[in-house]
């Protein structure tokens, strides 16, 4: 239900804004943004789940006021309105990742964490039966691109709200009466996993790493309505179908190969993704799409639900769910802020006529990739114990 009321609306979002509102691409990029900052109050949701709530009960009060916020944000029409309330979702929305992955690996092995994870791919998939009912059944001849997204999310959120209260309850971990500092606010309490140098070494990869991956995530559905892309959300959906398999294989690619080897086939595949856009467009063979499309399951399962658990495994049990929301602040925060504007930027500069040049910009985030990978492979060292385990 967590990835299902996401998916609904933010896949064909992009569209929404730019073809039926008719915001200029800098406005697009922008009112998208909202998606970093609120993954930057992840770190303070991680904090009051640690310390004072039970985890369950403030996911449902997320989902609640993001259902409520959605509703006033699907009745905008002007950058300003969209950008104050769709910051406002996100607010609330974004710091729910990291708290169902620290609500899921409190009761559950965090190597088995991935097969949970499934159910959100399930989820995400299945937001694309919206579109689906909705141009077959009841003849909407645009649904992709249009609000009737949000108001499915709307109700969505409802339903996942209440079914959050029968969670397994999550109470706080600290239970002493630690005067409330800078640090405990900030989430800086985190840094200290930096310590370990591989850690460092795959925060920073996955920084740059967030940036490639925005280009797809975030602008891909302009690039598919730029293809003449019918159905925009149930193409971009087979990502997440090949997500589900890839996901319920990753606690056994674990075991075999190690993180640094997960996490390269993971960067790899991102490679894999530009690379046959790329191919796609030059050649004008659209099937290459479709490899760049399945490649997400590599991509999201392997580096960036293999970091999930890796981070589990590094930081301390009392500060688990500050350090998912660290990770959170990192990659879907500040990362994905830098990814937005970059490619933003880069699409408003290569904008000709009617469309973008899309071919330069998956040129540039391939190589950029291939960068990453080298660095990654070399800065890595799996010499530690936790590295070196089976799990």
């Amino acid at each position: 239900m967590q990835y299902f009321i996401f998916a609904v609306w933010w896949v064909p979002f992009a569209v929404y804004l730019s073809d039926t509102l008719h915001l200029e691409v800098y406005q697009v990029s922008l009112v998208l943004c909202a998606m970093a900052i609120g993954s930057m109050a992840s770190s303070f949701v991680g904090l009051i789940a640690d310390r004072h709530f039970a985890s369950q009960k403030v996911l449902a009060s997320l989902n609640l006021l993001t259902a409520i916020f959605l509703f006033i944000a699907s009745q905008q029409t002007t950058f300003i309105g969209l950008l104050v309330t769709v910051t406002l979702v996100m607010l609330f929305y974004m710091p729910t990742w990291s708290l169902t992955s620290a609500i899921a690996m409190t009761h559950v092995p965090a190597e088995q964490f991935p097969r949970m994870r499934l159910m959100g791919s399930i989820g995400w998939v299945a937001s694309g039966l919206f579109s689906l009912v909705a141009v077959y059944l009841f003849n909407v001849e645009r649904f992709d691109g249009s609000a009737y997204p949000l108001y499915c999310s709307i109700a969505v959120g409802l339903v996942a709200a209440l079914l959050n209260l029968f969670l397994p309850d999550t109470s706080p971990l600290q239970k002493e009466e630690r005067k409330l500092s800078i640090k405990d606010i900030l989430g800086l309490r985190t840094l200290a996993i930096l310590k370990n140098k591989n850690f460092n070494t795959f925060i920073i990869i996955s920084f740059f790493a967030i940036i490639p991956f925005t280009l797809y995530h975030v602008y891909g559905s302009m690039f598919f309505a730029d293809e003449q892309v019918k159905n925009i959300t149930v193409t971009m959906n087979w990502g997440q179908v090949a997500e589900m398999f890839f996901l319920f294989i990753t606690t056994c690619i674990l075991t075999k190969f190690g993180f640094k080897k997960v996490l390269l086939f993971g960067l790899i595949a991102m490679l894999l993704r530009y690379g046959s856009f790329y191919i796609g467009i030059e050649f004008n063979q659209q099937w290459w799409y479709s490899i760049g499309i399945l490649t997400h399951g590599l991509i999201f399962g392997l580096f960036f639900v293999g970091g999930q658990v890796y981070t589990d495994k590094v930081a301390p049990k009392e500060i688990r769910a500050q350090a998912q929301g660290f990770l959170s602040f990192i990659i879907w925060g500040v990362g994905f802020l830098a990814g937005t504007l970059i490619n933003g930027r880069m699409i408003e500069s290569f904008r000709l006529a009617d469309k973008c040049n899309w071919s330069i910009l998956f040129l540039v985030s391939t190589v950029f990739t291939l960068v990453l990978i080298l660095l990654f492979a070399i800065l890595y060292n799996p010499t530690d114990k936790l590295d070196k385990h089976k799990l």
